[in-house]
């Protein structure tokens, strides 16, 4: 197996770590890291609830002892910053005696940008950064957010029929999906630090909002509400979609109804991903899915969203679009 070649599968393995911490690391990243000495793992970590130890601290922690002249396989620039919660990843791969930190997305905090990777080559590390950026920035979709548009990454999600209903006319919407495409949304709750629905939503159904999923029932996200007034008992209150900026400990929202929230979302163009559960049904007459979102003329509809996922779930299709911005 040709060097490249390693680096990418060891890097895969890194990005697949990463996955662990959604929805708990916030507002930390949430990384993979996996040491590899003589072609053989010796240690691998991922940021851990709350934000610490970060990845490299428990994957050196787990290589005691065999880390000198290792590789170490980091999803993204390790921390250059001091902080009263830990030492400096930097700090403690040189300590280690790493020979090599192979690098997937350079950290846009002006706290650490590029700085790592200087200080790295200065102590004699060689550093390598931009293997598998993309896939490594995908998974860590909420903390970019964060720190390029200043707010949390915002996902809607959608259960309809063919004919785009959420609901029947009288409301009934119980169940429009079956029982796959329901799990599938509770591990979509548990990956995100935030949930939110529209006053009109609570009021008509009171959801719990909670995963129902075993062994994630810890996972349940923060619930936010989107109206006027006062905030229900364990919820949190805001007044208008741009106010998910203010909101700390947030990297990720979900936003499950109603229909007037997901445009006023979709009108102020804070979608970042749309994840449609299409149920085999049709229903005619029934409630949209979507209020009116603003749209001047229809050409305009058309360059934004990217299919980016689509898979069979039981007897429905889940449908992933990625919301296309200039860079």
């Amino acid at each position: 197996m040709s060097a490249l070649s390693q680096d990418t599968r060891f890097m895969r393995a890194a990005i697949a770590l990463s996955l662990r911490g959604l929805g708990r690391t916030a507002p930390n990243p949430n990384v993979g890291c996996i040491i590899v000495r003589d072609g053989t793992i010796v240690g691998r970590g991922w940021t851990q609830p709350g934000g610490r130890p970060h990845a490299e601290a428990q994957a050196l922690a787990q290589a005691d002892g065999v880390t000198e002249g290792a590789t170490a396989y980091v999803t993204l620039e390790p921390c250059f910053h001091l902080s009263p919660r830990g030492p400096r990843c930097v700090e403690l791969l040189h300590r280690a005696k790493v020979a090599r930190v192979v690098i997937a997305a350079p950290d846009p905090d002006p706290r650490t940008n590029g700085q790592s990777l200087a200080w790295l080559r200065e102590q004699g590390i060689d550093v390598s950064v931009g293997l598998l950026r993309a896939e490594a920035e995908a998974a860590m979709t909420a903390f970019f957010a964060r720190q390029m548009l200043g707010r949390p990454a915002v996902t809607l999600k959608l259960g309809l029929s063919l004919d785009g209903c959420i609901a029947c006319a009288d409301g009934t919407s119980q169940w429009i999906t079956g029982a796959t495409a329901r799990a599938h949304a509770h591990l979509l709750r548990a990956s995100h630090d935030a949930i939110l629905v529209g006053r009109g939503t609570w009021w008509a159904d009171k959801p719990r909002l909670d995963v129902r999923l075993s062994g994630l029932e810890d996972r349940a996200p923060r619930r936010i509400l989107l109206g006027h007034g006062t905030a229900p008992e364990g919820w949190t209150l805001i007044d208008d979609p741009a106010r998910i900026a203010d909101l700390e400990g947030v990297s990720s929202i979900l936003i499950e109804g109603g229909a007037q929230t997901a445009a006023a979302f979709l009108r102020a163009d804070l979608v970042d991903r749309l994840v449609l559960y299409r149920a085999p049904i049709l229903i005619g007459g029934g409630k949209p899915a979507i209020g009116d979102i603003g749209l001047p003329s229809l050409d305009v509809a058309h360059g934004r969203w990217q299919r980016a996922d689509r898979r069979p779930l039981g007897e429905d299709m889940m449908e992933v679009y990625a919301r296309t911005r200039a860079s």
